[in-house]
């Protein structure tokens, strides 16, 4: 593996290469994008894939990639600029593509932007809340996390988290009514850090959420697009934002192992099942071979 570094305008973009450059045996790059992960949450999933050229990345002001641009928000045009010139800097043409979460956003503003970057995307669980039939009241379930993790910081906040989007179905009364775990309950401390920059709890992500896909350009792009779901993510929020994303393509999503995490490796304290993950991705980038 090796780190590389990307200087453009508003950005240093560290980046890192596992393989050979050209690629070995003519497949394109295959690139692993996460948001708010950086290329660290991708080792697992990487490791399963040793005959592949796979690239991973830090998107702007997360792990090692720097922002010069003054901003704070993480709003997924800007993430896809981003992606996109590194595409160019790798120079080995269009690649293959895994994104999950907010790079799944990410992904699907690049396809609709630079529909000859990718070949295949394989879009995992993007939390794209404005899909939802609930989408209001998925909104005021996102600002209640926002506000507890500004009152109380980290481990209240976290505990706000795994309570929305481990909820089942819509955002009912009886969801606003329930009071928040307390954080002991999942192990986590109740003290107040003070930090309040987290993108996952804080409002900088909501972007990201936000996000409305060019419908009308993903369908007209030659990129494959897959769409897929954790088996264990029926009927929670990126569960169901998976389903809509899928049908707002006019397709069905493609389930896979796990959860929201499940290509993630056990070190993390959310790990899934890679090995299981990493099977179902090869069989899914290699159906048009």
């Amino acid at each position: 593996m090796t780190a590389h570094k990307l200087e453009t305008p508003e950005a240093v973009i560290v980046y890192d290469v596992h393989g050979p450059l050209p690629t070995a045996g003519g497949r394109p790059p295959l690139l692993m994008i996460g948001q708010p992960m950086d290329a660290s949450g991708f080792g697992a999933l990487a490791s399963h894939f040793p005959d592949r050229t796979v690239v991973t990345y830090d998107p702007r002001g997360l792990g090692r990639s720097v922002r010069k641009d003054g901003r704070t928000d993480h709003a997924p045009q800007t993430q896809a600029a981003d992606v996109h010139a590194l595409i160019e800097a790798l120079g080995a043409g269009p690649v293959e593509m895994f994104a999950s979460s907010g790079g799944a956003v990410t992904a699907l503003a690049l396809v609709a932007a630079h529909p000859d970057d990718v070949t295949t995307l394989v879009a995992h669980e993007p939390p794209l809340i404005t899909l939802l039939p609930d989408a209001r009241a998925a909104e005021r379930a996102r600002e209640r996390l926002r506000d507890v993790y500004e009152a109380k910081g980290q481990g209240a906040g976290m505990a706000a988290f795994i309570a929305m989007t481990s909820w089942q179905g819509e955002f009912t009364d009886d969801y606003f009514a329930r009071p928040l775990p307390d954080p002991a309950q999942f192990g986590m401390p109740a003290e107040d850090d003070g930090s309040r920059g987290d993108p996952l709890l804080s409002d900088r992500s909501w972007a990201v959420s936000d996000y409305r896909p060019d419908a009308a350009a993903l369908t007209a792009a030659r990129t494959r697009i897959v769409i897929a779901v954790g088996e264990e993510s029926a009927g929670v929020l990126t569960g169901r934002t998976s389903v809509a994303a899928a049908r707002l393509l006019g397709r069905e999503a493609v389930v896979f192992p796990s959860h929201h995490g499940g290509f993630v490796g056990g070190e993390s304290g959310y790990g899934g099942q890679p090995e299981a993950f990493a099977r179902r991705l090869r069989e899914v980038l290699d159906e048009t071979l």
